[in-house]
């Protein structure tokens, strides 16, 4: 079976747990790959982190250039029209990736899928929709892009999720994180939501309650 290409940062000894990490429009692979060091993540939770580089694709926003895309995003008003088939497709993939982690013998209960911005709204498709128990799902500066046409999977229904997101965010507003956190307790889900004094990045102080959720939830 075919996979997307991935970047991959190995644990010392054998992986028992996977983070399948997914990037934001126009960058890939490689983004937030200098984040694994600065999470200082305990060496015996032998934790392999996978980011995929997404397809290059036209994006219509972008006045229909070429560039790396989970999937095409047709306007940004706060509504946000997407290609839903090109979300699902990206989706399928990262399921893909999932179960090549558990073919590497890392039990499904002990994968994370984690995306920012555009890979966030793909991670909320690929995790609940997932038919085994994940370890978690963790969105950063995104939405929910598939709230109202998502059919969940009970295996689930009670996956950790943590959503984050920057309070002065100007590229995907607050708003639509808080968005999703009410369609997620609408849904039955119970999310940690956090917002942070940032833009539509990463923080230090957001970077250590990352490392600090991957440590309840795998060690």
């Amino acid at each position: 079976m075919s996979h997307l290409a991935c970047v991959e940062v190995e644990p010392k000894t054998a992986a028992t747990a996977s983070v399948i990490w997914l990037h934001g429009l126009g960058a890939d692979g490689h983004d937030f790959e200098p984040i694994v060091p600065e999470l200082r993540l305990p060496q015996d939770m032998a934790v392999r982190f996978v980011f995929p580089h997404s397809p290059k694709i036209p994006v219509t926003i972008n006045g229909g250039m070429v560039m790396p895309a989970w999937y095409d995003i047709l306007d940004m008003s706060i509504e946000r029209k997407v290609d839903a088939a090109q979300l699902i497709a990206s989706s399928d993939e990262v399921q893909k990736l999932i179960a090549r982690e558990i073919d590497r013998g890392v039990p499904a209960n002990r994968i994370i899928v984690a995306g920012f911005s555009q890979g966030g709204a793909v991670a909320y498709q690929a995790a609940l929709t997932y038919p085994e128990k994940l370890g978690g799902l963790m969105t950063m500066s995104t939405y929910f892009a598939t709230k109202d046409s998502i059919t969940t999977n009970a295996a689930n229904q009670d996956i950790a999720i943590a959503v984050m997101h920057g309070s002065q965010d100007p590229v995907v507003s607050p708003v639509l994180g808080e968005q999703a956190v009410k369609s997620l307790e609408n849904m039955g889900y119970s999310p940690s939501y956090k917002t942070y004094p940032m833009p539509h990045s990463v923080c230090a102080e957001q970077v250590a309650d990352i490392s600090q959720w991957l440590i309840e939830r795998l060690s």
